[in-house]
């Protein structure tokens, strides 16, 4: 069973910046792929952004490209989210999961685990 916890949310105004980070425990190898969901209220869960442990390959939605940044520290096993020039339409939970495997998923069903997710508030 693999636990995933995010941390780094909060309220921030338009054009700010967010960390996320995701620490995970009980993995035993890097055979996953991590990705980033948010969900807005009324709304369906959305893929954010995806990097697979082996490799570091990643890939985004295409409205964060560019301000939008994940990453992994493997040796801290934990994924992070660097957010950047944020807007109020990115005022969501946001949520880390893992996909076991080699590739990197953007649907949600394909995700195993899931963390509690973290509130993010973006002011205008």
């Amino acid at each position: 069973q693999v636990q995933l916890l995010e941390s780094g949310g909060g309220l921030v105004q338009a054009g700010g910046s967010l960390r996320l980070s995701c620490a995970w425990s009980r993995r035993t190898n890097n055979r996953y792929g991590m990705g980033w969901f948010r969900q807005a209220p009324g709304k369906e869960r959305e893929f954010v952004a995806a990097i697979h442990l082996i490799g570091g390959n990643t890939y985004y939605r295409d409205s964060v490209k560019g301000r939008f940044t994940i990453s992994r520290d493997n040796a801290k096993n934990t994924v992070y989210l660097q957010m950047n020039s944020l807007k109020p339409e990115d005022t969501a939970v946001y949520y880390c999961a893992a996909s076991p495997g080699i590739r990197i998923e953007t649907v949600a069903a394909d995700y195993a685990y899931w963390g509690q997710g973290t509130q993010v508030t973006v002011s205008s």
